[in-house]
């Protein structure tokens, strides 16, 4: 097994640290401002939890199921501010207790492995974050390190929390609050560390301006720089020629084509995002969003880089209930290229079985409903996609489709107490036209089942 650090995976010594960790008292206990560092680190705060997970996937045409039993331990400490300066430092340990599955290690399928479906949660263990926050201006937190980053509805910029090894950032941020209803994030990252392990160079510019139209409504308009070799997206080599479905984007013809246009290397993004709630009554409220983002080509790979998304949606809150109704499109250049999200939390988007987590080159067209509530402390979550494509592909017998197919998600999740909590998860893609040419095409979008079961200790 392959690590960043000296240590090896052990998750008794992680389980260890992280009793270890609260042991120390809270910042929240104390009421003086820490006169050294001792005191700092003893007012701080707890960057630690363990998530036990179990996934099973059953994937056609895989000859396979997947099952997947891992630990994550998050091991962390962030000191309470000393002359405006506040460290913080979290190590991962990533451990798997079997193998049945094709766990993408650097975006790479595994020797031996390729009749399993994937589950990208490879043993690993590293520093997850190391950051130096300075506080010196009212209002404005400067933080310097590796990082987490999570930006509005993680869409386009998000940590992808949900798998095992969550993405992070090494570089610059600045988040000032001093304008009245308005939060101003910038950030300069020269390495992205993904959920597959692999430590990607470049640069990344990020500018995301927030304001408060009503205390629950947001405007937002951000810009998204992205110069970083092969995200994820020509199956771990910067040169590779992937078929679409290892790129899924950029392709210069048919879906079986070498592509010409990659978001790895460039693309720029800029848009504009309403989001927000209006009460109606004291029981009921109106739910709203509407989005609108642009991408073009950024350092001069391809002019095909062009395409445009596009949501809009709305429904009606009760209480602690919630029902709403959304349409989503990332669009295609021709069937060239289609628009592409490679730093953002893609698992909550076009289903969670994973089918679409790069957008192919045709495009997506997503219409789906959602309803979340909750019965006592039980909070119950579903959603149902129908999914198409922006321009016709490929099909059987050389016919054209449009229709990728649909999916049902839901999740069920309880407080066990005020530290644990346990998680019952389920998704169902089922294929309606056929992407490609052939049943056993590698590209074909088939049946996906996923069912997964999570406990979380938090300190």
């Amino acid at each position: 097994m392959k690590t960043s650090l000296t240590v090896r995976s052990l998750p008794a010594v992680f389980m260890l640290a992280g009793l270890i960790s609260i042991s120390l008292p809270s910042h929240a206990e104390e009421a003086l401002a820490p006169a050294n560092w001792l005191e700092a680190i003893q007012q701080g705060k707890a960057m630690t939890n363990f998530r036990l997970r179990y996934e099973h996937v059953d994937q056609e045409p895989l000859a396979n199921n997947a099952n997947a039993f891992t630990l994550r331990s998050l091991i962390g400490w962030q000191t309470a501010p000393l002359h405006n300066i506040s460290l913080a430092a979290q190590l991962t340990d990533v451990h798997e207790f079997n193998h049945d599955f094709n766990d993408r290690r650097d975006n790479l399928s595994e020797a031996g492995r390729a009749t399993y479906p994937n589950v990208v949660d490879p043993s690993y263990t590293d520093i997850n974050q190391l950051y130096v926050d300075w506080t010196g201006i009212a209002n404005t937190r400067l933080r310097l390190g590796r990082q987490q980053l999570n930006l509005d509805n993680v869409r386009f910029i998000g940590d992808i929390g949900f798998r095992q090894n969550m993405q992070v950032f090494d570089g610059v941020s600045l988040l000032n609050k001093s304008l009245p209803d308005t939060e101003l994030f910038a950030a300069h990252f020269d390495r992205v560390r993904q959920i597959n392990t692999a430590l990607r160079r470049g640069n990344v510019d990020m500018l995301n301006a927030k304001y408060r139209l009503a205390p629950n409504t947001s405007l937002v308009a951000y810009g998204y720089l992205i110069d970083v070799a092969n995200l994820s997206q020509n199956n771990g080599s910067a040169t590779a020629s992937p078929t679409a479905a290892q790129a899924g984007n950029g392709l210069g013809g048919s879906q079986d084509s070498t592509p010409s246009a990659t978001t790895d290397a460039s693309s720029k993004t800029m848009g504009v995002r309403i989001d927000g709630s209006a009460k109606v009554s004291s029981d009921w409220k109106v739910l709203y969003t509407a989005e609108y983002a642009k991408q073009d080509d950024y350092r001069g790979v391809s002019a095909l880089i062009d395409a445009h998304y596009y949501k809009l949606g709305g429904g009606v809150g009760y209480g602690n209930w919630s029902l709403r109704f959304d349409h989503e499109t990332l669009s295609s250049n021709g069937g060239r290229y289609a628009f592409q999200t490679p730093l953002g939390t893609n698992h909550l988007f076009q289903g969670w079985a994973d089918v679409f987590l790069i957008t192919p080159p045709q495009g997506i067209k997503d219409s789906f409903v959602s309803v979340a509530g909750n019965i006592e402390k039980v909070k119950l979550y579903a959603e149902y996609h129908v999914l198409k494509s922006d321009e016709q592909f490929d099909s059987l017998l050389s016919v054209l489709g449009d229709k990728y197919g649909h999916e049902f998600d839901a999740s069920i999740s309880y407080p066990v107490s005020s530290k644990l909590n346990a998680k019952l998860e389920y998704a169902k893609f089922t294929e309606s036209d056929v992407y490609g040419t052939s049943l056993t095409a590698a590209v074909r979008k088939g049946d996906k089942e996923i069912v997964w079961l999570t406990a979380l200790y938090s300190f």
